[in-house]
């Protein structure tokens, strides 16, 4: 059987049952699903520092699973739209990993050009930046960000659904795209009812694309490049961090 790392790099217990489930139902029952939670950091990912906490802490995630007495994962998703540790994690480990901005952006390219919709305004020049790192800039149309963050949205998956719909349209109708991302742990199974409530304002034919399940298909359907090792490893001497990450070591 299969095994599917997924790295929730924020504290939030919520998000992480989320990824499970979702991930879980996407992958089905020949493969193995197991969601770890960072031991550190913030509840929910929304701003420059704690986006820089959560990349120590999607490290720290992923060397305490290897620790333990555990199948050895296949692939690794890290569990955040904005894949931070993402460059890290993947010189480090032995097998591919990706990160749900990353999936969806490959997934969303196959349609044309797209667009970004998401909770939290200091999302909007993060993402850019990311996007831009992984050569998406091209087709990547523009960023619409909503006021309400990925943690009250999941708070209230109804209102959520009628504030992230209108801005799906406005993304569609203003930039001209052929696909919307829906991003963000927390909006995980969201994008059938914005889909639905997108075609009631008008809008047909545009998919709209949940982050979740676009990781999902990435870790089981995808062929990346052969990682650069051949065993989980850190290529310097860590000081005062966990022991775990600290066995992993140069």
């Amino acid at each position: 059987m299969r095994q599917l790392l997924v790295i929730n790099p924020n504290t939030s217990a919520h998000v992480s049952a989320l990824l499970q489930q979702h991930v879980q139902a996407a992958a089905g029952l020949h493969v193995a699903v197991r969601t770890v939670t960072a031991r550190f950091g913030a509840p929910y990912i929304a701003c420059e520092a704690s986006y820089a906490v959560a990349a120590h802490a999607a490290l720290d995630a992923w060397a305490h699973d290897l620790a333990q007495s555990r199948p050895r994962p296949d692939a690794v998703l890290i569990g955040c739209f904005g894949d931070p540790g993402l460059m890290a994690l993947r010189e480090s480990s032995p097998v591919p990993v990706t990160g749900l901005a990353e999936a969806s952006f490959v997934e969303a390219a196959r349609h044309g050009r797209y667009a970004i919709v998401t909770g939290g305004q200091r999302w909007g020049p993060m993402l850019q930046r990311l996007a831009q790192a992984l050569g998406q800039t091209q087709a990547l149309a523009g960023i619409h960000t909503v006021a309400a963050t990925g943690a009250q949205l999941a708070a209230d998956p109804v209102a959520a659904h009628a504030l992230l719909a209108p801005a799906c349209r406005d993304a569609v109708r203003q930039l001209g795209v052929q696909a919307v991302i829906l991003g963000g742990a927390g909006m995980a199974g969201m994008a059938a009812a914005v889909q639905s409530q997108l075609a009631m304002l008008g809008v047909s034919g545009v998919p709209v694309i949940d982050s979740v399940l676009a990781g999902a298909h990435w870790a089981l359907h995808a062929h990346p490049a052969p990682a650069p090792r051949q065993t989980p490893g850190f290529d310097v001497a860590w000081t005062g961090l966990s022991q775990e990450m600290a066995l992993l070591g140069a």
